[in-house]
């Protein structure tokens, strides 16, 4: 019988992430911004960007291969585009600063970009959607990582699961926020893997030891993957076209991700905000209203279920395993931080 999950207070959780990698050498401010990226992702139920993967992070931090404080400079090439060097920090940290150099440009132009090189995992990538969205803004987001999904018609990993994320917020029917990324470890229908030697599978453990995940989509997602590559890495100056390391593989080593990111006014080409809400109210709308389909109770709106969790765990408290707990608590112990998460 498995064990029942341990609640966590949200501001709790944060709270203790952010001590623990204070003490493993984050300042205060880059504490904070790590430690809320990993506990939005626990809120938002997308458990395998949450805190359950702090100790990689720590253990990189240790390793010399995060460099936990760096002092990041923003050089601006146009009015409108900015580029960043992360030197090799955490890619939250890294994709943070760049949302908010995005907005400070699309302020008074209406629309920022800003690319990252050297940078590393930036954990859920709606979470930097969701920091422009809060100042009504909408976003987009590409960032590449390591090898994992073959080219459409190759049995040899290439592109990586690369997260993207677009968001638009909303009026009174809640925001727009789609957030695409391949997730590891979940069981797999038949199509999805190929094994080490190019055949279908539907054992994911098997596939990963040393196969491919295939393309969503089929050629077309191959496309999709290179297109986040090509903005992500290739545009950027960051690793790119398979040349990422996996973080989890080589501890010791830089990861050299990118990112891409642009911010912009949701309403400058329409004739006020006004209409612009109203516009996505109405979207949101008919989307919901659509005739369900059998197996189906409602029509949900990309974000839209994570969102709800979200208010639920901000309720009740983050469900953690035991085993997750556990670990947290390890970990504390074995940096020497005598504070218990839970």
């Amino acid at each position: 019988m498995a064990d029942n999950p341990i609640l966590v207070d949200a501001i709790q959780a944060q709270e203790w992430a952010s001590s623990l990698l204070q003490h493993a050498g984050v300042s205060s401010e880059h504490a904070k911004i790590v430690a809320d990226s990993f506990v939005l992702a626990d809120l938002r139920g997308v458990d395998t960007h949450g805190l359950s993967r702090l100790s990689i992070y720590i253990a990189r931090v240790q390793a010399g291969s995060i460099n936990p404080n760096p002092e990041l400079k923003i050089l601006q090439k146009t009015p409108v585009m900015a580029s960043i060097d992360a030197q090799d920090t955490f890619g939250f940290v890294a994709a943070h600063v760049a949302t908010n150099q995005c907005m400070k440009m699309a302020e008074t132009f209406g629309v920022g970009i800003t690319a990252v090189k050297n940078s590393g995992h930036i954990g859920m990538a709606a979470t930097y959607a969701i920091q422009a969205m809060e100042h009504g803004y909408a976003a987009i987001l590409f960032s590449n990582s390591s090898p994992a999904i073959a080219p459409w018609g190759s049995k040899e990993p290439l592109w990586g699961t690369n997260p993207l994320a677009v968001g638009f917020p909303g009026g009174a029917k809640g925001d727009f926020l789609l957030d695409i990324a391949a997730r590891r470890g979940e069981s797999i229908p038949e199509g999805w893997m190929l094994d080490g030697q190019g055949h279908p599978t539907t054992d994911a453990a098997e596939a990963l030891k040393d196969g491919t995940v295939l393309p969503i989509g089929g050629a077309k997602g191959s496309g999709l993957a290179a297109v986040v590559d090509i903005f992500a890495g290739l545009l950027t100056g960051a690793a790119f076209a398979g040349s990422i390391l996996n973080q989890r593989e080589h501890l010791s080593k830089r990861s050299g991700q990118g990112q891409w990111i642009m911010v912009f006014k949701p309403d400058v080409l329409l004739d006020s905000k006004e209409e612009y809400l109203e516009r996505m109210d109405t979207l949101l709308e008919r989307v919901r209203s659509c005739d369900l389909a059998p197996g189906f109770a409602e029509v949900l709106t990309p974000g839209e279920n994570s969102a709800k969790i979200q208010e639920e765990r901000k309720r009740s408290g983050i469900p953690y395993k035991k085993a997750d707990v556990d670990s947290l608590n390890e970990l504390a112990v074995k940096i020497g931080y005598n504070v218990k998460f839970a």
